[in-house]
Formats: C-alpha cells, structure tokens, sequence
C-alpha cells in the first residue's frame, strides 16, 4: 500500500511538473518598423517619460512575453527575407508589403487571431486593401496620406499663387528660378528607393492614369502614364527640381524645406513634427492640393502599413500562441497606448475609436482625415506590386540619365504580365 501511494505520489509530480511546462510564458518575436527618431523610444525606452510599450504590455498580460525589435525601413526586407529562408520568420511583423507572404502560405489570417470587437474598430476601406479572395492576412498600422507644402513666403517674394495645374506649377518653377537664381528649389522630387513609387503614383494618378486600370489590370505601360513620367523627368530636365532625384530622399527634400531651401514638396502629414524635431524655425508653410494636369483631378496618395501574423507549425499550442497575438493588437490598438503611438510621428489611426481624442489633441488631424478619404492607395493586395514597386522606381532613375520612358515602362509591363 506505502508503495503504491508512492507510485501515485511520483505520478502526480510528473503530471504537476507537466502541467507546469504547458503553462510556460509564451514569448512572441515582434519587428517593428522604424517610422522615426521616437520609434524605438516609445516601444523600447526607459520608461522615465512614460514610454515603454513592451514593459507596458508584459505587466499588462502576464504569461506573455515580448521580444520586439525595431529596423530600419531600409534594413527591414532584408532582415525579413533572411529570417523566413532560416525558417525562422517573427510572429508578428510590421511592414508595408504583404500579398507575397500570403500567396506564399506564410500568414496566418487574421480571423484567426483578431479579436471581432478589434476587427470591426478598423476603417472598412482600410481593411480592404489587405483581403485576397475574401481573407484578410493584414490589419492596418496606421495611415498617412501625402498633399503639397508650400513656402509662402517664397512663393509670395516670387510673384506666384499657389500652383493647381501642371502648367501653372511650371510657372510658378520658373518665376521662383527668376527670383532666386539657385539659392532655392523650387519644386522637390524623390525617385529614389524609398519613394519612387510615390512618384510615380503622384504623377500617373494626376493625369488619369495609374498603376491598374478598373478591373484590376496592371497598366503600368498606359499613355497617361508615359506622358505622366516624362512630365515629371522634363521638371528634372527644366532645373526646377533639387539636383539629385535619384539618390535624394524624401528626408533630403525635408531638410531642404525646413531650411527654406526647396520651395514645394509633396509630403506626408507627419512633415511639421519632422521639421519641429530637426529644430527648422521660421518656415511660414501652408498645405495645399497636389497640381494636376488639365481634365484630371488631384488625388492625394494614401499610405498604409500593416501588421501581420506568420504561421508557427512549430508552436506546442497554437490556440495559446494566436490567442497571445490577439491580446498583442488590443493591447496596441486600445486608445490610451495607440493614440500617442499615432500622434507622435503625426501620422493618421487606422481604428474608429482613436479618432476622437486624437482630434481633441490636435483639431489639424481631422482636416488630414478628410484627404486621407479620397487618397487613392497602392495596390499592394496583388502579388506583383513588390516587382512594380521597384520597376517603376527604375523607370523614373533610367529616365533621368536620358532612358526613354515609354520603353522603359512597357518593358515592365511586359514583366509583370507575362
């Protein structure tokens, strides 16, 4: 009888021990992209300030783990590209780009972890740019939607309105180059990695062009868009834009602007705090409509990235693991930690609920709102855009050292169609 109560007793420990080992923290590997000087601060800081998401988060949810990361924009598809080919992709990713993890079978989606009450807090049109044959695989970051800043003052000395067609933005280049020889720019273009398909889409979609047409076709090689880019190179070719599109960023062009260097740029909601942070001062800029050419209309371009879950076959609970995903993203997206994530940088919700106080906080957002509902966005949600993206930004770099445009883009057509 000793014996067997010995038996069971030992039985027990092994199954106290196992239950024990069921109940280990799970840890969720997180990338985050690098928006900003702050971004690493309000995730990863020390806390004095009351930053610290990941300290936040892990008393918050005990039993959760986080072992978050934050990279570079220009790092980030490397890093990812890396971590999935040693089969050793994060759990969660925030990134712009998706069509080609899901089509890989990559993601989990989002249904599978999304909390319904979260899901339905998110802008429907948001959403939808991350859906491919009816399944989510995305749920939006945040949002930014780009319009043109402009130097009154500059514009003022020069003798110009502000320009809202091709022809008077041609002008108003020539009447600034007049005033001001080479002491300014007067109109900043960006055709580098970073930005050239923004470009692009500020150009093609000013002209009635684009990158699809309304099935969903790619027309990357269409009229509108040849004479949309050539548009843009001959700006380039006129010295009415800064001296090196191809190698100077979006960044540069800031620079530039809060300096009072570069007449007009065509920037995100999130420009005025870039200028207050690099300590810019005495620069009189009021925002205006992107210039279009004659029969089009101006559209702004809408940005939008994404958080993501790849699949973890590995994983001993899957239920437990996408469980902890879900209470990542209620966590991140409830209103007194997304709010100052969204607002530090200037950039725009992606969630119903954080639109009042953010309005509260800063009346400005609600007019950037009101561009973001009629930005049109990229079309990420097909799995060549990773291939146009690029291809287009090529096109613009080819075609600044004399590259013929139309050949050029239905050389690319002809790519990402075949």
């Amino acid at each position: 009888m000793k014996k067997l109560v010995t038996l069971l007793l030992a039985a027990l420990m092994v199954v106290t021990f196992a239950s024990f080992g069921a109940a280990e923290d799970i840890t969720l590997d997180v990338i985050i992209a690098q928006y900003g000087p702050n971004t690493q601060n309000w995730f990863l800081g020390d806390g004095m300030d009351g930053s610290n998401f990941v300290k936040k988060f892990e008393e918050a949810n005990p039993g959760i783990k986080l072992n978050l990361e934050v990279v570079s924009w220009n790092d980030i598809y490397t890093v990812v590209s890396t971590r999935i080919s040693n089969n050793n992709a994060p759990d969660i990713l925030n990134i712009d780009t998706f069509a080609d993890y899901a089509n890989e079978g990559l993601l989990l989606p989002v249904s599978d972890y999304c909390p319904d009450e979260l899901f339905a807090d998110f802008f429907p049109s948001f959403i939808e740019q991350s859906v491919i044959d009816g399944v989510c695989w995305a749920v939006p970051d945040l949002a930014s939607a780009r319009a043109l800043y402009y130097n009154a003052d500059i514009l003022e000395e020069a003798g110009v309105d502000v320009p809202t067609t091709w022809a008077e933005l041609e002008d108003a280049c020539q009447a600034i180059i007049d005033a001001f020889g080479g002491e300014v720019y007067p109109w900043g273009i960006d055709m580098t990695t970073d930005e050239g398909q923004a470009a692009f889409a500020y150009y093609a979609w000013g002209n009635n062009g684009g990158f699809t047409d309304a099935e969903g076709n790619w027309t990357v090689n269409c009229d509108a868009n040849v004479a949309a880019v050539e548009y843009a190179i001959g700006l380039y070719n006129k010295g009415f834009t800064n001296p090196n599109p191809a190698t100077q960023t979006r960044y540069d062009l800031q620079d530039m602007f809060g300096a009072g260097k570069l007449a007009m740029v065509i920037a995100p909601n999130s420009l005025p705090t870039y200028i207050a942070d690099k300590g810019y001062t005495g620069v009189n800029y009021a925002v205006a409509d992107i210039p279009h050419n004659e029969g089009a209309t101006s559209s702004s371009v809408g940005v939008m990235d994404r958080i993501m879950a790849f699949k973890d076959d590995a994983a001993p609970d899957q239920a437990a693991r996408n469980e902890a995903i879900g209470k990542f993203l209620s966590f991140f997206y409830d209103p007194e930690n997304y709010v100052g994530w969204v607002s530090m940088e200037d950039f725009l919700p992606a969630v119903n609920s954080a639109v009042e106080a953010l309005v509260a906080a800063n009346p400005s957002f609600e007019a950037w709102l009101n561009v973001l509902g009629g930005a049109q966005f990229y079309p990420t949600a097909k799995a060549e855009w990773i291939d146009v993206k690029q291809g287009v930004t090529n096109v613009e770099q080819s075609a600044l050292t004399g590259g013929d445009v139309k050949t050029l883009l239905d050389e690319l057509q002809a790519k990402i169609t075949k």
